[in-house]
């Protein structure tokens, strides 16, 4: 009998140790370098600490309100919690679990004297021991599993911290050149109001015809509506940021009110030469990653499910009647469950963990892809915009300097209303372009910060670190 239950015990081991998989990352055939071109060859700043470099204290003002006030980040502080808590309870189950109970109570029977039996006190303390032992490691895959779910809490943590940080400083810049348009559309709307008051004087006198008074207050008309318009816009940014930072408005404005006439301009990101480098700084890949290897571990407990699993139980009772004495019951002893027939339940169990995990390992697959995508098509749009503000800028000035001299033409009498309109429109429409270049160029920035991950491995104190890859994987 004990040559039978050692070949049991051993059996028992050597299948378990075959159960747990090996969470691995799948290989990916990834270029070996950008194929578009790296700003500034890749020799500029680093991305921690990338927002102070902007030097505007109304955007790290915003930052700072939106880090303490967001519930999306107060959320991803919750199911971190929870997945703590979840690994805690999954951790438990490899050790033995001791229940004590205790009772006391006086009974006795009342009736005729031949029935009557005395009253007695009785008191009794129990211990009830139970441990599942882990042969095949099922518990232990399954705290894996836990682990790497918290793993990837914490990575979407910092994904939250990321996108939300990205998020506000494109509106904030959004909001700045929107407010630099506004002033540009104001500016010249007065000097059309301007034009009209000249036009209405020689059109009174008789030098101007009527249809060039029309087409002064036509143009002037249209100006005014677009300045409304580029107003409600600005409006509506004033709410979006307001929203992000999770505060009264009145604060919000407060704060946009002591920076104004400038879009805020970054240092720029260095970009390191090998896009597999880019695994390693973008958070949402890293919890990609740990939610494959979770379903990874939850294959290797549902195969453990397939075995027997063993047991050890015992329990204690003392116990004391005033009527029959004392006593002192026990019990100790394994048992074996052994699955012989559920209906094929615990295969289909490991057929839907196979199937959860290739479909984790495609969707890492296409994170990584999805990453690398977007850090190319950022670097494109940074590498245009940047390139084109000085032909922006040069054109811009260029129109500026020939609606000048129309404008001294006409006002000399030399040419027409309407070719002055002509050479207006070329030079605000230039105007508009430099802003928004600007205004497009730094938001490219900001995109290209967020695709390369932001700089997420420096955590703040509230919380711990993000754990390495290797925990988790070499159990």
């Amino acid at each position: 009998m004990k040559i039978q239950l050692a070949w049991l015990a051993s059996a028992i081991v050597v299948t378990g140790c075959a159960a747990l998989p090996a969470a691995e990352p799948p290989q990916l055939d990834l270029s070996a370098s950008w194929h578009a071109t790296l700003p500034h060859q890749g020799k500029t700043a680093d991305l921690l600490a990338w927002w102070g470099s902007f030097k505007d204290p109304a955007l790290t003002a915003l930052m700072t309100l939106a880090e303490a006030n967001s519930p999306t980040l107060a959320s991803s502080v919750a199911a971190i919690d929870k997945a703590r808590a979840t690994e805690a309870s999954a951790r438990a189950g490899l050790f033995p679990s001791l229940t004590g109970s205790g009772s006391a109570e006086r009974s006795g029977t009342d009736g005729s004297k031949e029935s009557k039996v005395a009253a007695s006190n009785t008191t009794s303390g129990g211990l009830d021991a139970s441990w599942e032992i882990d042969l095949f490691g099922k518990t232990g895959a399954q705290v894996s599993a836990d682990r790497a779910r918290v793993e990837e809490q914490v990575a979407g943590w910092h994904d939250a911290r990321v996108s939300l940080a990205a998020e506000i400083a494109d509106d904030y810049v959004q909001y700045r050149a929107c407010r630099l348009l506004e002033q540009t559309y104001r500016e010249e709307l007065k000097s059309q109001q301007e034009t009209i008051s000249a036009t209405q004087t020689s059109a009174s006198s008789g030098f101007t015809s009527g249809s060039d008074l029309a087409l002064a207050r036509a143009s002037a008309a249209s100006s005014s509506s677009t300045l409304t318009s580029q107003q409600a816009e600005c409006e509506v940014l004033v709410k979006t940021l307001t929203e992000l930072a999770a505060t009264d408005e009145t604060e919000v404005r407060k704060i946009l009110g002591t920076q104004t006439g400038r879009i805020p301009t970054p240092p720029h990101i260095k970009v390191d030469s090998v896009p597999a480098d880019l695994l390693r700084q973008r958070p949402d890949v890293a919890g990609l990653e740990r939610e494959m290897a979770a379903t990874l571990y939850e294959v290797g407990y549902a195969k453990a499910d397939l075995y027997p699993s063993l047991s050890l139980s015992g329990s204690l009772t003392i116990s004391h009647s005033t009527l029959t004495g004392n006593a002192v019951p026990w019990s100790f002893g394994p048992s074996l469950s052994i699955p012989l027939f559920d209906g094929g339940s615990r295969r289909a169990a490991v057929n839907s963990a196979e199937a959860a995990y290739r479909s984790a390992v495609a969707s890492y697959k296409s994170g990584v892809l999805t990453a690398v995508d977007d850090v190319e098509t950022a670097m494109v749009r940074v590498d245009s915009t940047t390139r084109r503000i000085g032909d922006s800028a040069s054109a811009a000035s260029n129109y500026r300097t020939y609606f000048k001299a129309i404008d001294d033409n006409w006002r000399a009498g030399g040419t027409s209303l309407l070719d002055r309109e002509e050479a207006r429109r070329s030079a605000l429409s230039a105007e508009i372009t430099l802003i928004e270049v600007r205004r497009d160029a730094v938001r490219y920035w900001i995109a290209l910060y967020k695709a390369l991950g932001g700089g997420w491995q420096k955590s703040p104190a509230t919380l711990a670190p993000p754990p390495s890859a290797s925990q988790g994987t070499s159990q």
